[in-house]
C-alpha cells in the first residue's frame, strides 16, 4: 500500500465495504440493488471514493484510493 495517505487529510488507515444502489426506472420502482460498489473510506476523516465492481480492478482497491 502506498504511504501517501488519504487525499482530505493524509491518514493511511482506511477500510472498505461493498455496497448494493438501486438504479433508476423499473430497477428503482422493483427495488433491485443491481448497481454493486466499493466504498473505500479513511477512518479518519471519513472521506469516501466508490469504485464500481463491475469495471476491471488492475490492483489492489487500496491503493487507488491513496494513490498508488
Amino acid at each position: 500500500m502506498s504511504n501517501q495517505g488519504c487525499i482530505k487529510c493524509g491518514s493511511t488507515d482506511a477500510g472498505e465495504k461493498d455496497v448494493s444502489m438501486t438504479g433508476s426506472g423499473l430497477s428503482k420502482m422493483m427495488d433491485v440493488q443491481n448497481n454493486k460498489f466499493t466504498v473505500v473510506y479513511c477512518k479518519n476523516c471519513g472521506y469516501s471514493e466508490f469504485y464500481n465492481q463491475n469495471a476491471s480492478k488492475a490492483g489492489n482497491i487500496l491503493d487507488f484510493f491513496f494513490g498508488g
